[in-house]
């Protein structure tokens, strides 16, 4: 794949007892993401990743467990984004070292009210520091959470600035005017918004696809939202997923995605959260499987395992 394009899962990661990502159950995971799991691509350590409750040694470990596995790294991009300029350029250069297809990032996150001045001479600072020759690098617009927004004309003078290096955008502010002026405005810069919905005005509105936590559920409807036959088959796929979407979405979303994963998988160790997170609560856990039981995954479930022990 020249470039990612289609139904991209922001990856979960699992985490063991010690609060360390389990990197064998991370491996494959994202196998099983880009096989039965129905994904073109995978956002590893996103923020469905918990990236940035991880420090930087256990970002870099993750990459090399998937990079060491043999799994097509030209189907994976990666979160790189950190507060720190030293470790987001630590991170960026090895996903460049380790052939990951982009590096996601975010931008700097701590300190509000930053001009475009600022996150344009950080974003160049970290390029000229990785090396532009080789770099692949993604922006992650989720102002919601970073505070932080990467407005159109910063995305704009980022990109003249950057023409071979800067390869698209991770759309996470649910504004799809704002991400299809991107696309628009720059000519082959690729747009992902962040929920399976989208992909239902994907042709009409030029996206590469989306970047949805929910994929890691939803990813076989959405590849059938995405590359269905024919326009019933889309329509049913994209129904399907976005059911899916919205009744996971009814709870704390990564807390919930991960639950979800219990649910499909019967590993009660999935519902496992990186502090400050919190997994969900029994009452809600149960409301989420009757919710996900109404839907096309009700034959797919096993709650019994799911929650029968402490994760």
């Amino acid at each position: 794949m020249a470039q990612l394009r289609g139904v991209i899962a922001a990856a979960a990661t699992p985490v063991k007892g010690d609060l360390t990502i389990d990197l064998d159950h991370l491996v494959r995971h994202c196998a099983w993401l880009l096989g039965k799991g129905g994904c073109d691509g995978i956002n590893l350590l996103g923020t469905t990743g918990e990236a940035t409750s991880f420090s930087t040694e256990q970002r870099l470990a993750a990459m090399r467990a998937v990079a060491g596995a043999g799994l097509p790294l030209d189907r994976f991009m990666v979160g790189t984004g950190a507060a720190a300029l030293d470790d987001a350029v630590r991170l960026t250069a090895e996903a460049k070292a380790l052939g990951f297809a982009g590096a996601l990032l975010l931008p700097p996150f701590y300190y509000k009210g930053i001009d475009a001045e600022g996150l344009l001479d950080y974003v160049d600072t970290l390029a000229r520091r990785v090396g532009r020759d080789g770099l692949k690098l993604y922006l992650y617009h989720f102002p919601a959470n970073s505070g932080v927004p990467y407005t159109a004309d910063v995305v704009a003078r980022l990109r003249d600035g950057l023409p071979d290096a800067l390869l698209g955008l991770k759309d996470s502010s649910g504004d799809l005017d704002y991400a299809a002026g991107l696309v628009r405005r720059l000519p082959g810069f690729d747009v992902f918004p962040s929920a399976e919905a989208s992909l239902a005005r994907a042709g009409e509105l030029g996206f590469a696809g989306c970047i949805s936590a929910t994929a890691n559920v939803t990813g076989p409807f959405a590849q059938a939202g995405w590359s269905g036959k024919d326009a019933a088959a889309r329509a049913a796929g994209l129904a399907a997923a976005v059911e899916i979407r919205a009744a996971i979405a009814k709870f704390p979303l990564v807390a919930a995605v991960k639950a979800s994963l219990a649910l499909l998988t019967g590993e009660a160790a999935w519902r496992r959260m990186m502090p400050p997170l919190c997994e969900l609560t029994t009452d809600k856990a149960a409301l989420l499987g009757q919710a996900l039981a109404a839907t096309e995954l009700k034959s797919k479930l096993n709650p019994e395992k799911a929650f029968a022990q402490s994760a």
